[in-house]
């Protein structure tokens, strides 16, 4: 090594603390997240809170609120998601610096923990779905966006119903599935078929819809996503184009207007998130989906979800810390990647984080 170079860096660098940057941006960021006492928060101390926010027992004067869902009776096949939130939350290495974005996303905006969706019952799905849509309309009229972690699918469709009345939101999805099936076994309300529910009540606009990650043999249900002008993405494709060419494609179809970013585990491969209730061989690597998510700073994002994370199913919690970390990034897209924060989509052909 250059005796020079050595003898300046040991000059600039010898006596400074993990605190002390000088690049102007990280310096920003290292401000933001000490304590007055010049020392982090211990992440393994405390109530767990998504990220270490603030509890707050209301939603009047935030910004963005994050929002557990624990329910999971519209599940199919294996039940848990119910504990996904509880899950999330205790996940302590993510955050609170966003690497891509150059920020501190809970530093841009007044954000909470608000708890969970407090349910009627634990019995009825008809009633919970009710109950889910009412404490979201409750978010809206306040004016925060909500990132909410389920939970089955079935979560979606309420909260669509809440954030798209009186003008449909376009979505980006990810998913093994594409979640539009018709009524089975007596009942139209299931985790399989939320964005149909969704289109049909004039809450989801199809032609502003990109679903990603499709595969397995629930493909046979899928008739209405084509059908109603929805764009699928099934992995074959994925393959073929790579996350970058799809992630055009989504800017290219959501546009300009509002959009909904929901992602369900199961989207990923089960090497990497093993714990839901209908894993899909063959899946996304969460660095592609990261990269993916990443490229929709600056589109007008009004809300985004995680669910389907069953931990009894997670022994290495995996699937847990993806979940963290996909939600912190919806966060980060809210806070630090809206249409007004100058943050840009991930140039085509950049490398994937």
């Amino acid at each position: 090594m250059d005796p020079t170079k050595l003898q300046a860096l040991r000059a600039r660098y010898d006596e400074r603390g993990a605190f002390e940057a000088t690049d102007p941006v990280l310096r920003t960021a290292i401000e933001q997240v000490r304590h007055p006492d010049g020392r982090r928060a211990l992440p393994y101390a405390g109530v767990p809170t998504f990220l270490g926010l603030p509890v707050a027992s209301g939603i009047d004067g935030l910004d963005v609120a994050v929002v557990g869902v624990p329910m999971d009776l519209g599940v199919s096949n294996r039940p848990g998601a119910r504990f996904g939130p509880r899950a999330v939350r205790t996940i302590e290495r993510i955050g609170p610096y966003h690497p891509t974005l150059r920020g501190v996303p809970q530093a841009r905006v007044r954000a909470a923990d608000v708890g969970d969706v407090p349910f009627r019952s634990r019995y009825s799905l008809e009633q919970s779905l009710e109950d889910i849509e009412n404490h979201y309309a409750q978010i809206v009229r306040q004016g925060a966006r909500p990132v909410s972690v389920g939970g089955d699918h079935s979560i979606t469709y309420p909260i669509l119903k809440a954030l798209g009345k009186g003008r449909p939101v376009g979505l980006v999805h990810i998913d093994a599935h594409c979640d539009t099936m018709g009524a089975y076994d007596g009942s139209k309300f299931h985790h399989g078929g939320p964005f149909r529910l969704a289109v049909l009540d004039g809450v989801l606009d199809p032609e502003r819809t990109i679903q990603i990650g499709i595969r397995g043999s629930s493909n046979m249900f899928w008739e209405f996503s084509h059908a109603a002008g929805m764009r699928v993405v099934y992995m074959e494709e994925w393959l073929e184009k790579g996350w970058t060419e799809v992630a055009a494609l989504a800017r290219e179809v959501v546009g300009t207007g509002p959009i909904y970013v929901s992602v369900d585990v199961d989207g990923f491969d089960p090497a990497f998130a093993p714990g839901t209730g209908t894993p899909e061989v063959g899946g996304l690597t969460p660095r592609e989906g990261l990269a993916l998510l990443r490229s929709l700073a600056g589109l007008d994002i009004v809300g985004a979800d995680v669910v389907e994370v069953a931990p009894q199913y997670d022994p290495t919690t995996n699937t847990a810390q993806l979940a963290a970390q996909i939600l912190f990034e919806e966060f980060a897209l809210l806070a630090l990647g809206g249409p007004s924060s100058g943050a840009g989509p991930l140039a085509a052909g950049a490398a994937a984080p």
